[in-house]
């Protein structure tokens, strides 16, 4: 689990073609590895990465062609620049939120405006997640925990101050960007809740009578 805190901004020192996927070796910067183990988790641009290797400045790690595809790890090269975080211990502060470093869907940066010396960004979610997505909610991108300031269907408006803007990666981002997307846990098990006995149905899903059964709406309505 992590926080969507980013500890440090690391870069992409090579990658390995390796029996159809991928092993790719991240140079961390500034991130401390000392409490760092074989099998441990680093998020990386959002992804939780198990450790393979450590070589001293950095990590190695298997990246699947599952991951390859639904992530962009995929669009990565050497000397790209990703966010990285270690995995929460008990001890840990919970600054942002519950990120579980397992992306839902690809976003797309929409647009990138200056306001005052914060920056107004506009990501376009996938159809299918825009439904998880609410003002002043908690969004994932590339790892790095957001608030949502406004929607408007499967757009939504972010706040980046300057500091979120020179540690993470979003000073690398431009229209057309494309950004993993990790929503918000409480509501993807919110949706599963509601279901109920229809979790089970393939073509279950949350409509207006099942808000109604469990007292979100007026049966009458």
């Amino acid at each position: 689990m992590f926080t969507g805190i980013i500890q440090a901004v690391g870069t992409v020192a090579a990658q390995q073609p390796s029996g159809g996927d991928l092993r790719m070796r991240i140079h961390t910067g500034k991130l401390a590895l000392d409490d760092v183990g074989i099998g441990d988790s680093i998020a990386t641009n959002g992804v939780c990465l198990t450790v393979t290797e450590l070589p001293g400045d950095g990590f190695w790690a298997d990246v699947s062609r599952e991951t390859l595809n639904l992530t962009t790890l995929g669009d990565l090269s050497q000397g790209s620049s990703v966010n990285l975080e270690k995995s929460l211990t008990p001890e840990s502060r919970l600054g942002g939120h519950i990120v579980s470093g397992h992306v839902d869907g690809l976003g797309e940066i929409v647009s990138m405006e200056e306001d005052a010396r914060s920056w107004r960004v506009v990501v376009r979610a996938p159809d299918d997640l825009a439904k998880y997505i609410a003002h002043k909610g908690s969004i994932c991108i590339d790892g790095t925990s957001l608030t949502v300031n406004a929607v408007d269907g499967a757009n939504f408006d972010l706040n980046i101050i300057p500091q979120t803007m020179t540690e993470t990666v979003f000073e690398h981002y431009c229209p057309g960007s494309r950004v993993n997307l990790e929503v918000d846990v409480i509501a993807r098990y919110l949706e599963r809740l509601l279901q109920g006995k229809e979790a089970a149905n393939p073509n279950g899903g949350i409509d207006y009578q099942t808000l109604a059964d469990n007292g979100y709406l007026d049966k009458g309505a």
